[in-house]
């Protein structure tokens, strides 16, 4: 969700630069809600566990692409299923560009021995771009305004306990232990945003497991709300698009806040910025990280999911406090 939501900003650049063109874009069906607002683009919906799974079923999706008349093919995400269909485009005379996603750069920056710690790398923001940039439109991302709040739906609007409230919101889980806050510290930082009566905490997660959790901050702290499971995905995205800041991991809910330059907060365990994935930046963002002195082969991995002997209880090294202070100012 997190690569799909980094796609926003770009698009947006091109529509408005560009705004006789028109964008099919091939996403999952759940994504669509993240471009109602982006005007001259579509979706397309990819069934890669239906119709469109396996080499046939790409070849039947190529068919599908084919009878759009469609002039060119940017692939933002080159992967397995997109360079068999960059294979069957190979028959036309349609051009095709693919992102380069950097990978010798971030197998240098992440690797374990004979790491080369520089950077930051080029953003994902960027590559993107350079993606229709190679297809003949260039983009300037540094003039990206952030797209409009949603209007909240009545029963959204309910969970707001006083309008007057400053939002924040919480999501304190990633898809990886690497890049997870200790759920412990995590608590010590609710309670202390809690003891502001002027503050409404919601809380943002998916699944059983992460739902009984915060269900339990939200029985335990009176200014907490729960809305995990409660709301379809086009609500929580009203929902985050009218906070007044996010707490997140390096996860999809802060690139979400960030394409409607909401002010985030990330928490860096063992990845970091540098990769190039942090939130697109309207000047408003904060990134703690843990302590490279201390653990000096962060980052680890791209994704979090290489944890070293030694480097399990890496987050700790940022302090409750520090994150409380951080929403302080972003809010101030």
């Amino acid at each position: 969700m997190g690569d799909v939501a980094m796609t926003v900003p770009v698009l947006t650049a091109l529509t408005r630069t560009y705004p006789n063109v028109k964008i099919t874009f091939l996403t999952r069906a759940f994504f669509e809600p993240i471009f109602e607002q982006i005007p001259n683009v579509s979706m397309y919906a990819a069934d890669v566990k239906g119709r469109h799974k396996g080499v046939f079923g790409l070849w039947r999706l190529y068919k599908e692409l084919r009878s759009l008349n469609i002039d060119a093919v940017a692939d933002l995400h080159n992967v397995l299923r997109s360079n068999i269909l960059r294979r069957y485009f190979s028959f036309t005379d349609i051009p095709f560009e693919q992102l380069d996603k950097g990978r010798t750069e971030k197998k240098a920056l992440t690797s374990l021995k004979n790491k080369k710690f520089h950077g930051p790398l080029k953003s994902t923001h960027q590559r993107y771009a350079d993606v229709f940039d190679a297809l003949g439109f260039s983009l300037d991302l540094a003039q990206v305004m952030p797209i409009q709040r949603i209007s909240l739906s009545d029963f959204t609007d309910n969970l707001l306990s006083e309008p007057a409230k400053i939002k924040i919101g919480i999501a304190p889980f990633a898809a990886f232990q690497g890049k997870m806050y200790p759920i412990e510290l995590m608590e010590e930082v609710i309670e202390e945003l809690n003891k502001n009566n002027a503050y409404q905490l919601l809380f943002f997660g998916g699944g059983k497991d992460e739902i009984e959790k915060l269900n339990a901050f939200e029985a335990k702290f009176e200014n907490g709300t729960n809305c995990a499971g409660k709301l379809s995905f086009k609500e929580e995205l009203a929902l985050i698009s009218n906070l007044d800041v996010m707490l997140a991991m390096d996860s999809g809910n802060g690139h979400l806040a960030a394409i409607y330059g909401i002010p985030v907060v990330t928490l860096w365990g063992v990845t970091h910025p540098y990769a190039g994935f942090y939130p697109f930046n309207y000047g408003k963002n904060k990134s703690l990280m843990a302590d490279r002195g201390a653990y000096p082969l962060i980052p680890t991995s791209v994704y979090g999911n290489k944890v070293p002997k030694g480097y399990e209880r890496v987050m700790e090294a940022i302090s409750p406090t520090e994150i409380v202070q951080s929403i302080n100012e972003l809010l101030s």
